[in-house]
């Protein structure tokens, strides 16, 4: 499995592929050239982790056979940011973390989860200057809640019970400047739920690429609900990060880097569609490339406390007010 010091070294790619170009090998490095045949991206394959192809590509056996052999991961999107498949590097036949996973019905892991989502939530309110007196309660609500949900035995309706109420206000507060209605995924009623939807999905496949890495069943989860096709472990284990992606879409909003007309609306949605989009994943990525080996720790931390059934206090917390 991929060391602490290998991950430092890997790189995220996201490719945007526009009529004409197309991905090509050469000497182990991926290179995407235009329609003139002029190199427009090149990466070694020894250094990527996840490569995202944005567009539409007509699939070789040579980009298979080479992330099979480096042990990357590829994502397909379309140019709306939709996600058509996924190839994971996988690890097969971690039998007994399966087995772990197929007979775990505790809720304390969840508990422990959704507590650390909540305190970041807490983190990014807290650094707001000037605070009124509505917004310091919002804190203090928030932070009593990040203690609630740790008391034992509560069911996973109760503990989805809690989340539900403390994404409420932190939203309402977060972005009330910006008329803020609701958290609405996959509806994409304005520019700010279509930004999250976006950066959630990046984070997702980022998280996904991990936990396959370690040979999870991502369908399993521990807090989602089991559903057909829902990888509710992924849902999970993303959790604890989804703030990121928040404080860097209120950073773009506050410096006016968000322009509307960027935007395409079609039957009430908001859509980011091909080179538009390209500097607001611009933004997203980095945001997420800046806390890139922490996640890796979080996750590699959590597979060696699931696989050895350690007690909670084992597990691993994500902060990030360290940055």
């Amino acid at each position: 499995m991929m060391s602490t010091v290998d991950f430092t070294q890997k790189q995220i790619a996201f490719v945007f592929l526009d009529e004409g170009e197309c991905v090509s090998f050469k000497n182990d490095n991926i290179i995407v050239k235009d329609a003139f045949d002029k190199i427009k991206h090149q990466s070694t394959c020894y250094r990527l982790f996840a490569l995202f192809l944005c567009g539409h590509i007509c699939l070789t056996s040579g980009l298979l056979e080479r992330a099979s052999k480096f042990g990357f991961s590829i994502v397909f999107m379309n140019h709306n940011m939709r996600v058509i498949q996924i190839i994971a590097a996988k690890a097969e036949g971690n039998v007994l973390l399966r087995k772990k996973q197929y007979v775990y019905d505790k809720t304390e892991i969840a508990s422990h989860i959704i507590s650390n989502k909540i305190l970041n939530q807490v983190f990014q309110l807290k650094k707001r200057r000037n605070k009124t007196d509505e917004e310091k309660e919002v804190v203090r609500k928030l932070e009593q809640y990040s203690q609630d949900v740790l008391t034992s035995e509560l069911s996973v309706q109760e503990i989805m019970g809690i989340e539900g109420v403390s994404a409420k206000i932190y939203f309402n507060t977060m972005f009330k400047k910006y008329d803020w209605t609701a958290r609405c995924p996959r509806a994409k009623q304005d520019v700010i739920n279509c930004l999250m939807d976006i950066g959630y999905t990046i984070l997702f496949n980022i998280v996904n690429a991990l936990l396959e890495m370690y040979g999870f069943d991502v369908y399993v989860g521990i807090l989602h609900t089991q559903f057909f096709h829902r990888k509710s472990l992924v849902c999970d284990l993303e959790e604890p990060f989804r703030p990121i992606i928040d404080a860097a879409i209120l950073k773009m909003l506050n410096l006016g880097q968000v322009d509307e007309q960027d935007f395409w609306k079609t039957n009430g949605q908001y859509l980011l569609v091909g080179k538009k989009a390209v500097p607001y994943l611009q933004m997203l990525i980095a945001a997420i490339l800046e806390y890139k080996d922490d996640i890796f720790l979080y996750l590699q931390s959590y597979y060696r406390a699931f696989v050895r059934s350690k007690p909670i206090s084992d597990f691993p917390v994500f902060i990030m007010e360290k940055k």
